[in-house]
């Protein structure tokens, strides 16, 4: 699926009905510096605005996530492919998810496990050292492997416009966050809120 391919065919369909970013926005309740992301081929709509996105543009959603008008003999194939690719991808982001979630607790096992022992067996003064040292190595190594594959591992949704999107590492990272939540600048609307995690769109 080129993402790319389909913002250029929804900017072609808006054009053909005459309508603006802004009215097409208008129409489907979102801001319309996302209708410009997708046109831009930075993102795809989310699921639950694919359908009110195709009405109002007159096409079917395997003409949209193909990025082309689908002949009738090709509409099966283009269907299936575009099912197997949305599946693949949600099935990788799930992946990372729970490598994320492994790395993190094995960073927490090794770290502890370094600290007790540096604390509790009698060893010279360089070795608790040389194990203190380790934890925070294995603690650093654990901690930005995780990050890097939660941050790979789905979309954040925005609270206020239900914008999908996918922050950067730098964003990413400073971000307060709980386990399900990360406090985030939607790219939509602009506004910052405590956005969702969500693995599957």
């Amino acid at each position: 699926m080129d993402q790319i391919k389909t913002g250029r065919f929804i900017a072609q369909c808006r054009k053909n009905h005459g309508m603006t970013q802004r009215q097409l926005a208008d129409s489907l309740g979102i801001s319309d510096k996302t209708i410009s992301k997708w046109e831009c081929g930075n993102g795809l709509p989310e699921v639950s605005l694919m359908l009110p996105l195709c009405d109002v543009l007159g096409i079917t959603v395997n003409d949209l996530l193909s990025g082309q008008m689908v002949s009738q003999g090709d509409y099966q194939q283009r269907a299936e492919e575009n099912m197997l690719y949305l599946m693949k991808e949600n099935q990788e982001n799930k992946t990372n998810w729970r490598l994320s979630v492994i790395f993190g607790v094995l960073s927490i096992i090794a770290v502890l496990s370094l600290i007790i022992n540096a604390a509790l067996l009698n060893l010279p003064v360089w070795v608790r050292i040389l194990l203190v040292l380790l934890a925070f190595a294995a603690a650093a190594t654990g901690v930005g492997a995780a990050t890097v594959l939660q941050s790979k591992a789905g979309y954040f949704e925005c609270p206020y416009c239900r914008e999908l999107f996918v922050p950067d590492m730098k964003d990413f990272v400073k971000a307060y966050h709980t386990f399900t939540k990360r406090r985030l600048t939607c790219p939509g609307c602009g506004k910052t809120g405590m956005c969702r995690h969500r693995v599957a769109r």
